[in-house]
């Protein structure tokens, strides 16, 4: 059996905000910005993987979620606890740590040996995704 990972979603509540993380930042290609109904979604990948890519898009617009349920979810997003994460992997772990730390990205963990075998960091994009960066061995 064969199977990639084509895309993978996260939610975003300001998307120039997202737009200006994942691009600028993390050097991420933009490969679509579509608006709709006054949202908007942006689709982002590493260069160097065109197959695979990250969708940022608005949160609580599905159709089945009562009011009740998206202030809910909107709320959990504002805290950072929503749940929502990403692991990237890069052979500069302290380089990428040190960038995203001078661009003024939310400092979860600083780099670090885990007692499982990974070396890795964390970070918060601007909506409070959890993203966790390993040292690729």
């Amino acid at each position: 059996m064969d199977i990639t990972i084509a895309y993978t979603f996260l939610p975003q509540t300001d998307p120039d905000a997202a737009l200006g993380f994942y691009r600028d930042t993390l050097g991420f290609e933009v490969r679509n910005d579509v608006g709709y109904s006054g949202m908007r979604w942006l689709t982002v990948g590493p260069p160097n993987q065109p197959q695979t890519a990250v969708v940022l898009h608005p949160p609580a617009v599905d159709p089945g979620i009562t009011e009740q349920e998206r202030e809910t979810i909107l709320d959990l997003i504002a805290k950072g606890t929503y749940g929502a994460a990403l692991t990237l992997a890069t052979d500069d772990l302290q380089g990428v740590f040190d960038k995203l730390q001078a661009a003024g990205a939310e400092v979860i963990q600083e780099p670090m040996d885990q007692p499982y075998g990974v070396r890795d960091c964390a970070f918060r994009d601007p909506t409070g995704n959890l993203l966790r960066i390993n040292q690729t061995p």
